[in-house]
């Protein structure tokens, strides 16, 4: 039912609702340690953004069925809209420590994966759940990521401000 450019428009989507939101959390947050880790995600939003535009660029151009593609498309426009799932609920203003802010961080990454995975069983084509399951690994490897951080590791990554 989905093809892989639609899931990629998808997850184009979701990294650009979270950056949106970490950059928005900028605003309301007033300690300059959580500030710079909201922007250091953020950033790192718009990388894995930019990743999955370049592998949607790497596929053949043209769909098999511009009918199907463009109801998937609606569908998802309207499953994810201006979502950022976890991040919703979050007053970032009331997050006080960086171990905290990490948290809020993984659970997000957490509810992405998730969301694929539902995904998943809608996909009929080999190739479309190959390239779903290399962004669920990148993904993955994020919330590895942000798991392997402590508050030290983090502070000696943050920008300098």
């Amino acid at each position: 039912m989905f093809e892989i450019r639609e899931i990629l428009d998808l997850a184009i989507r979701l990294e650009k609702n979270g950056e949106a939101t970490y950059r928005q959390a900028i605003q309301s947050s007033s300690d300059e340690e959580l500030k710079a880790a909201l922007d250091w995600m953020a950033q790192e939003e718009a990388r894995h953004g930019q990743w999955f535009s370049k592998l949607q660029c790497s596929l053949e151009t043209g769909g098999k069925n511009p009918f199907m593609e463009e109801m998937s498309r609606e569908l998802f426009d309207d499953l994810v809209g201006g979502q950022s799932f976890s991040l919703k609920e979050v007053d970032f203003a009331a997050v006080e420590s960086l171990e905290e802010l990490v948290g809020i961080f993984i659970e997000f990454e957490k509810d992405t994966v998730l969301f694929y995975e539902m995904v998943a069983p809608f996909i009929e084509d080999s190739e479309t759940r190959i390239h779903l399951e290399t962004i669920i690994a990148e993904e993955n490897r994020h919330i590895s990521r942000l798991k392997d951080f402590n508050p030290k590791s983090l502070k000696a990554a943050l920008p300098v401000r």
